[in-house]
């Protein structure tokens, strides 16, 4: 598998479940209906976790474009491979949403509340506030970037579980970091999603609040810079 395919795929899964997760918890006639946000934290970590033991060995499975330009930024990674590494995030954040929109195609066209609808495919603030939004999602990004610098290779490989502090890393920011703006920390996983709902028929359907969309890319790629910088400190 090329490193473009790994990071299409990878970004696919960590999408079809996250997204998954929520619109199983948001949208109407579906069983995991206000199910809450711990089930939505856990959700995004185990789709995480499956991504990435899915892809790493074929592009390390970065599956966000904060985190390719944050070890880009930080010498570990070559800037020269950062756009192809996006390209395949966002085709495979798409193709994610465009799949969850398949499965709960029925509960879409049941939910009434178009921001529910919204929210299973991409991000939104729980209070807008343009600059405080952007700090916040800076603020998780930092952490999830800086995070992912810091974990040690173990010295005995335990295979899929590997993976496994990534999950808990991204599991426990929703729980901590995501009331605020729903924690996107991943530009590809907002923007790609939205891109999908503007595209999509579906009954009730609202605008897909362009206005947010640069909100979720613009405190990605800050946070990711800054945890670079950090990390070359250190």
């Amino acid at each position: 598998m090329t490193p473009f395919l790994g990071e299409l795929i990878g970004t696919f899964i960590l999408v079809l479940l996250g997204n998954g997760v929520v619109a199983n918890v948001v949208l109407n006639k579906s069983k995991g209906n206000n199910a809450g946000w711990l089930t939505i934290a856990a959700g995004w970590g185990i789709a995480l976790f499956v991504a990435v033991y899915a892809v790493a060995a074929s592009s390390g499975a970065h599956l966000n474009p904060a985190v390719s330009i944050g070890l880009a930024a930080a010498g570990k990674f070559a800037w020269g491979d950062v756009p192809i590494y996006a390209l395949g995030q966002m085709l495979g954040a798409m193709l994610g949403a465009l799949i969850v929109w398949i499965t709960y195609r029925q509960h879409f066209d049941a939910t009434t509340d178009p921001d529910m609808q919204l929210a299973a495919f991409c991000t939104g603030p729980a209070i807008r506030s343009p600059m405080n939004n952007i700090i916040t999602e800076a603020v998780g990004t930092f952490m999830l970037v800086f995070g992912v610098m810091m974990i040690v290779s173990p010295q005995a490989s335990l295979g899929a579980l590997d993976a496994l502090p990534v999950a808990l890393l991204l599991f426990g920011i929703g729980l901590s970091l995501g009331g605020p703006t729903g924690f996107a920390v991943n530009p590809a996983r907002d923007l790609g999603p939205r891109i999908m709902h503007a595209i999509l028929p579906m009954a009730n359907k609202r605008d897909s609040d362009w206005g947010y969309a640069l909100v979720p890319v613009v405190g990605g790629i800050l946070g990711g810079l800054v945890a670079a910088v950090v990390y070359s400190l250190l």
